[in-house]
């Protein structure tokens, strides 16, 4: 639980830019204090002071105790304007906080165990994914962070806000849903290296299929056409196509050829003396 700071402010009289404007010239930064049962104040606080304050850092998550002509209030900072030019305080709105009351403030997340985390071991780099955790908190007990054990995380394990222990009276705005606050990812080269093997093999799937070439006959000339009206080699032959005869219609036998047995002699020929 953070300690609740003491800090003393002056009243200030009238509102707007006109007054806001005297008081800076003083070396007063103007502030309104406003929430609870009471109108909002208009106060004015040291510049060195605040800048002191603001410079310790987590100044909208601390408690102040203002001094306002005696009167002690307990506030917390709610919005800190700055000078665009010169980035130094301009004004400060405070909010009353009562007993019991909660207020709802993003406290700083924070991890332990990172040199026995086998993850972290192997190479792996741990991924803040929230630096801040919104939470809800009683005004008594507002922490000044949260911490979480990342001993136990492998590559690609990931820490919930279920894992982490609050105080007692603090809980997450969003109760229902168990966000992820860190994990445990792979180095890039290894993510790259990834990437590439998958690029490369969607490549590969979309290359087009290349058809391999016909075996060519034997002794044809490569690239040549058969001839007009050839078949081609093995080719079925035509249909009604007579087979080859032994020999072509109304040829002669060869000299001292025998005619076959029951064979007629040919037209106008003689028979053969025995």
């Amino acid at each position: 639980m953070r300690e609740i700071q003491e800090l003393t402010v002056e009243p200030r009289s009238g509102i707007g830019k006109g007054p806001a404007y005297q008081a800076r010239l003083k070396g007063q930064i103007p502030a309104i204090v406003y929430g609870g049962e009471d109108a909002p104040t208009p106060v004015s606080v040291d510049a060195q002071t605040l800048v002191r304050h603001m410079e310790r850092g987590s100044f909208l998550t601390t408690l102040f105790r203002l001094d306002i002509a005696g009167k002690k209030t307990r506030v917390i900072p709610r919005d800190v304007q700055l000078d665009p030019v010169t980035d130094r305080p301009v004004h400060v709105d405070f909010m009353r906080l009562a007993e019991g009351a909660t207020v709802r403030l993003p406290i700083p997340v924070r991890f332990r165990g990172q040199e026995s985390s086998p993850g972290l071991k192997r190479g792996g780099v741990l991924n803040v994914v929230r630096h801040t955790v919104e939470l809800i908190c009683p005004a008594d007990n507002i922490p000044e962070y949260i911490e979480g054990d990342v001993s136990e995380l492998e590559i690609r394990d990931s820490l919930h806000i279920s894992a982490f222990k609050l105080p007692e009276g603090v809980k997450p705005t969003s109760a229902e849903r168990n966000f992820t606050v860190a994990s445990i990812v792979a180095p890039t080269h290894v993510i790259e290296e990834a990437r590439a093997a998958a690029a490369a093999a969607a490549a590969a799937a979309l290359a087009p299929v290349v058809e391999e070439e016909a075996v060519p006959v034997e002794g044809a000339v490569p690239g040549a056409a058969p001839a007009a009206g050839a078949a081609a080699p093995g080719a079925a032959p035509a249909a009604g196509a007579a087979p080859a005869a032994a020999g072509a219609a109304g040829a002669k036998p060869a000299a001292g050829a025998k005619p076959a047995a029951g064979a007629k002699p040919a037209a106008g020929g003689k028979p053969e003396k025995k």
